[in-house]
């Protein structure tokens, strides 16, 4: 990655403004791991995030002359990043059978859980309970519980209503409670931990 300071920056953005490859290339360079790190964490799937980071900077060549140098590039490119995957998420929720592949195949989630408070295969527990749950509700789940969003964020992402989006939080804590009702290493009392903890 090639460090360009902010004086640097604004003149790259310039020469970009003109149509100037070799300053796109600088300031893709510059940016590209930064992005995909971020994309990483909401799609979790490499192949999703090449995708969305070609469209990306794909639409910051279609619209390099409404660039403003006075503004945080940085900033600009993670909103037309975070504005992709809400997009994204909008088609997958609206095609189930797009959806039943992502959550099925979908890469691993990641459960933001303490080391202190679930042991490797205890999470792994939680996370094959997760997985039984329908592909929308799962969905809901993963984004509010593990992904800390709000519903309005999940709203945006998913393209269903708050109603919807409680009705299936209310019906995945009773599903997790119910399904660990009877175990013996992982307790009810450590789901709610999980399932009330502000990750």
């Amino acid at each position: 990655m090639i460090n360009v300071n902010h004086t640097d920056e604004k003149s790259l953005l310039l020469q970009l403004k003109n149509g100037d490859e070799r300053a796109f290339e600088i300031l893709y360079n510059n940016y590209k791991y930064r992005i995909a790190g971020n994309l990483f964490k909401l799609l979790k799937s490499d192949d999703l995030v090449k995708e969305v980071l070609q469209e990306l900077f794909f639409r910051i060549w279609e619209v390099r002359t409404q660039i403003d140098p006075e503004k945080s590039f940085k900033s600009y490119l993670f909103r037309i990043g975070e504005n992709l995957v809400h997009d994204y998420f909008r088609k997958v929720a609206k095609d189930k059978r797009l959806l039943t592949k992502m959550v099925a195949s979908g890469s691993e989630l990641y459960l933001h859980v303490e080391e202190d408070l679930l042991s490797k295969e205890d999470a792994q527990k939680l996370q094959k309970a997760i997985d039984l749950m329908p592909p929308q509700r799962k969905m809901v789940f993963t984004l509010c519980k593990l992904e800390g969003k709000s519903y309005k964020e999940v709203e945006q992402i998913m393209g269903i209503n708050a109603k919807t989006i409680s009705s299936h939080m209310l019906q995945a804590n009773r599903f997790l409670k119910t399904y660990f009702r009877d175990s013996p290493t992982l307790t009810i009392s450590i789901v709610l931990a999980v399932l009330f903890k502000g990750f």
